[in-house]
């Protein structure tokens, strides 16, 4: 019997209750920060531009949020954290990073969400940039495989323009992706791992799409075993219980039993199966748990 693929993430799926319960929070945080006279204005933390690239031959749009204290610390430089599918995530984990500072529950993050031009643009686009390479029939989805063309726009445009802008830890810099973000942010580590580059210390990957293009992304593990990788890589897997069985669920397990193979050195790998979780539960909270297990010391 052929069990059918999950799909992506789409726009369309209504929010569980635990999301509209979180985003209450966020709403009624919001309008205490409001009257709290402590806190910096709102628009000089928060930038939005959009970005042309040439490596995609289209636009992105950037939201940049500086952290709470960026202005009063002059002198600081500050961990980068790079979130996709902005559209969707950003209005969510932007305030929550913000109140996570407030409450030491996280150092100090300068967040870069990058959106398309519309949300609805979202689900298609979101295609197009994350996988690669480009899908075979046993995938049931058409995607181009333009998934090395959205990391080059990331590495060679848009963190030398951050990094230039604002006051950052080029050794701190995580990558977030949830769905077909998730197998995005593998990739990513995968093709700095070949190339040999170092943008990213951290990748979180929620929910990934292992089971694309015949698992492709298995190849990682060959790839980490023959790599004499320089500094140290934090790698956050996570899934939901409630996900499809065979090719949620099963790939994350598999991935994750291979990555604690002794012989890929320097790559410490984290990773949550939450129990009562679906598909579209798990990326905001493997967000915030990916940034604590990376950023947080093993003390705190």
């Amino acid at each position: 019997m052929n069990l059918p693929k999950p799909t992506s993430l789409k726009i369309s799926l209504p929010l569980t209750n635990k999301i509209f319960i979180l985003l209450g929070c966020i709403l009624t945080t919001t309008a205490c920060n409001h009257i709290d006279k402590s806190q910096k204005n709102e628009i000089d933390l928060k930038s939005d531009y959009s970005i042309y690239s040439k490596n995609v031959r289209d636009s992105f749009y950037i939201s940049v949020q500086l952290p709470l204290e960026y202005q009063e610390e002059p002198k600081k430089k500050y961990p980068v954290v790079v979130l996709t599918d902005a559209n969707f995530y950003s209005p969510m984990l932007a305030p929550i990073l913000h109140q996570y500072e407030k409450g030491g529950l996280l150092p100090p993050l300068i967040l870069v969400s990058i959106g398309y031009k519309s949300f609805s643009l979202m689900d298609s686009l979101r295609v197009r940039d994350y996988m690669f390479p480009a899908s075979i029939p046993s995938d049931e989805m058409e995607a181009i495989g333009g998934g090395q063309n959205f990391y080059h726009f990331i590495t060679d445009e848009l963190l030398p323009k951050i990094d230039s802008s604002h006051r950052v830890e080029k050794d701190k810099r995580t990558l977030l992706g949830h769905s077909f973000g998730g197998y995005f942010s593998l990739l990513a580590l995968l093709e700095q791992v070949e190339n040999k580059r170092n943008d990213f210390t951290g990748f979180v990957s929620a929910s990934p799409s292992l089971w694309y293009n015949d698992k492709y992304l298995f190849k990682l593990i060959q790839i980490l075993k023959a790599s004499a990788i320089k500094d140290t890589l934090n790698v956050f897997l996570s899934v939901g219980a409630k996900e499809e069985p065979k090719w949620s669920v099963q790939p994350v397990k598999d991935l994750s039993k291979q990555l604690s193979d002794p012989n890929i050195k320097k790559v410490i790998t984290d990773v949550e199966i939450y129990s009562h979780l679906d598909h579209m539960d798990v990326g905001l909270i493997s967000f915030i748990k990916g940034l604590e297990k990376i950023y947080n010391k093993p003390d705190q």
